[in-house]
């Protein structure tokens, strides 16, 4: 039987192509126009293919999924008004996970993993300061030394701008004005949560891709309602988390449903004062990730929001209710329109404003990847609890969780910081010497490589091999300008 998700019913049952779901989508419409209940009925369709989720909640009422629904009479009326047979109120599994380490197991990266692109635009550095943290990572990466959290940032830095002068004929200038700027943008970072998220154990993407023991995909649940005060921490951390599944993963063919799935909600986020150089990036891994199995489901208002080169991979659209009260809201609403392939017996543009709380036009791609004609469509609800878990419920699943125990207590290995104060306490200066050949500090560093990968999954779960975790964490590189 052919894979797919019922999304609801129009004239007839509406579905969602397991084997064209890799071709990424886009949930869109104004708020309190039942994305979320979209958004949440559409991981369980996931999570019933055997397919891993994973979903950012950015209004703190998703972490209901877990448990089983019924309760709602406006549910249970849609439920019997679409006629699903076979229809049972449930629960999902689910891990929770998040960035400050209190909604969930803490969710973590190293600096050199996050690479100075991305963290140039968390700390919105102009472009001097961005060279010069350029060149700190250099320096790290050619004398071997790891950049795991924040302390290693800083003390590297540090070292940069008391060694300028060495440093000018391998690297070039070091601005000390710049060092500074960095310095303090990274003490504000500090405030806003970025020391929970900088350091190790870092997240291992195994533990993301889990099935439970029915063969049901597991859904990965970050809690951001938070995180959501510090936009540039989230957008950075999924930016991340997209680049390492498109490194990491191999590529798969086609395939009659996704090995993994992703919903960046709030998703103008990911796009929002990035450089061209980091658009080019996001397209890039949009564009080649679905070869890897990989569907992206961007989550957002207004599709405006998304830059074109993005929007038009996004083969399968679900579009709610917009407003159209200024003339911004006017263009969205005919854009929206025009990214359907027309139905004669439709006005889109009239539909996309009429839409009521629950309805929404949908297109889906065919067996050959073609989009459907779009379709005046009643959203499904999901089989879960609308609304959020209490924190005793919710604290009773990260209890029981697959990974409990694994990330809640940091390590804090030998790394830049313990290696710059060893010699400040010998009242010494490490020598300023040339890289070393490339050979010896790279040889075999691609993830793709056998030993390498044996290496990351025998050390993801035990710290008691600190050779083993180093070699891992020091070779394995990011798209996004990381240096492991």
């Amino acid at each position: 039987m052919t894979a797919r998700i019922h999304i609801g019913n129009a004239q007839q049952p509406i579905y969602l192509n397991g084997a064209m779901a890799n071709r990424h989508g886009l949930i869109a419409g104004a708020t309190g126009t039942g994305k979320t209940v979209t958004l949440q009925a559409m991981a369980e369709g996931f999570a019933d293919l055997g397919v891993p989720v994973f979903m950012a909640d950015v209004k703190g009422d998703l972490s209901g999924i877990a448990a089983a629904g019924g309760e709602s009479k406006k549910a249970a009326a849609r439920v019997a008004e679409l006629g699903l047979e076979g229809f049972a109120w449930r629960g999902n599994h689910v891990t929770f996970w998040d960035i400050l380490g209190r909604q969930g197991h803490p969710a973590r990266a190293t600096i050199s993993d996050m690479g100075p692109l991305l963290l140039a635009r968390m700390l919105n550095l102009n472009d001097t300061q961005e060279g010069v943290l350029n060149l700190t990572f250099r320096v790290a990466d050619d004398k071997g030394w790891l950049l795991l959290d924040l302390k290693d940032l800083r003390a590297m830095l540090q070292y940069v701008a008391e060694n300028a002068k060495a440093f000018r004929t391998l690297y070039g200038n070091v601005s000390a004005a710049s060092v500074g700027a960095i310095q303090r943008r990274l003490i504000s970072l500090e405030e806003q949560g970025g020391d929970k998220l900088f350091g190790e154990p870092a997240l291992n993407l195994d533990d993301l891709m889990q099935t439970d023991d029915q063969g049901r995909g597991v859904i990965n649940l970050l809690a951001a309602d938070e995180l959501m005060a510090s936009p540039q921490l989230y957008s950075a951390f999924l930016l991340w988390l997209l680049a390492e599944l498109f490194e990491r993963l191999p590529e798969v063919g086609d395939r009659d449903r996704p090995k993994f799935v992703l919903f960046f909600d709030e998703a103008h986020l990911l796009f929002d004062d990035a450089s061209d150089v980091l658009l080019d990036k996001i397209e890039r891994v949009v564009r080649l990730i679905r070869s890897k199995g990989v569907g992206v489901y961007f989550v957002t208002q207004n599709p405006l929001d998304i830059p074109d080169s993005v929007l038009g991979q996004l083969g399968n659209r679900v579009q709610h209710a917009l407003r159209a009260y200024t003339p911004r809201d006017q263009k969205a609403v005919k854009a929206a329109a025009q990214t359907f392939r027309a139905n004669p017996e439709l006005d889109t543009v009239r539909e996309i404003t009429e839409l009521g709380v629950g309805m929404a036009l949908v297109s889906t791609l065919d067996d050959e990847g073609r989009p459907s004609m779009v379709q005046r469509t009643m959203i499904r609800p999901p089989a879960s609890h609308l609304g959020p878990l209490s924190e005793a419920e919710r604290n009773q699943r990260i209890a029981s969780s697959l990974v409990a125990g694994v990330y809640e207590e940091a390590i804090d290995r030998e790394s830049a910081y313990e290696i710059l104060g060893r010699h400040a306490e010998q009242k010494e200066s490490p020598a300023v010497a040339p890289p070393p050949p490339k050979a010896s500090s790279r040889g075999g560093g691609r993830r793709g490589d056998s030993m390498v990968d044996a290496f990351f999954k025998s050390t993801a779960r035990s710290v008691g091999s600190q050779i083993g975790r180093q070699i891992v964490r020091g070779l394995m590189g990011s798209l996004f300008g990381g240096r492991r």
